[in-house]
């Protein structure tokens, strides 16, 4: 077992070791556990949608879980910066970029399933849909935010865009922010409870990463 989680050790030792780094073979480990986890939910709706496992409507299930998986994705990947600094483990924002497309994923899937079984992928479909119901029109604000950041998360587009890939990637936080109001604008009254604590998360993290930018100005 590697030094860094071996059992037993003091709170202290704990810590300094979470701090250091695992080597590149326990890296890529994490990283193929962590597709794994992240694969979990469209597994399980992929096997529900072929085993009828969905419900009396398979296309409505489909459409709230991959929304609702590509929220919680957003947050786990705004939480992650928050983790390096309150554990000092540095090496946990390498998962970032990876949790951060699964994200991307899950809200593409959110709009693929909604493009094809709702609209049979006509465009003016889609467009009448939009006057009706505006939730629709935030949403694909979302997706539009997304989508810079998903076509940048590389090395080559760090290296290109210098300082101002950092200021691009903030659009994160406004996606996530329509992506509550497109879930609050779509849920029924008695089960706000859900998004309600998706916003105190997003707010605390949101607070969190403000505090952490401006502190140093103060």
């Amino acid at each position: 077992m590697p030094a860094w989680i071996s059992p037993s050790i003091t709170e202290a030792a704990l810590t300094a070791r979470l701090k250091r780094p695992p080597s590149a073979g326990w890296m890529r480990a994490i990283r193929l556990s962590l597709f794994l986890l992240c694969a979990i939910p469209a597994g399980l709706l992929l096997a529900g949608l072929f085993s009828g496992g969905l419900g009396v409507n398979p296309v409505e299930t489909l459409l709230l879980e991959t929304g609702v998986w590509g929220l919680r994705f957003l947050l786990i990947t705004l939480a992650v910066t928050p983790l390096r600094w309150l554990t000092g483990a540095a090496w946990v924002v390498q998962l970032r970029r990876q949790l951060g497309l699964w994200a991307f994923f899950y809200v593409v899937s959110h709009f693929a399933v909604y493009a094809v079984f709702e609209n049979s992928l006509v465009l003016s479909a889609m467009l009448e849909d939009i006057a009706k119901r505006p939730f629709v029109l935030v949403g694909m604000a979302a997706l539009l935010m997304l989508l810079p950041l998903a076509l940048t998360s590389n090395r080559f587009s760090i290296k290109r865009l210098g300082r101002h890939w950092r200021q691009l990637h903030w659009l994160i936080y406004p996606a996530a922010v329509l992506g509550l109001v497109h879930f609050f604008w779509i849920i029924r009254a008695n089960r706000w409870a859900e998004p309600v604590a998706y916003a105190v998360i997003l707010a605390v993290l949101f607070g969190w990463r403000l505090q952490k930018r401006w502190r140093p100005a103060l």
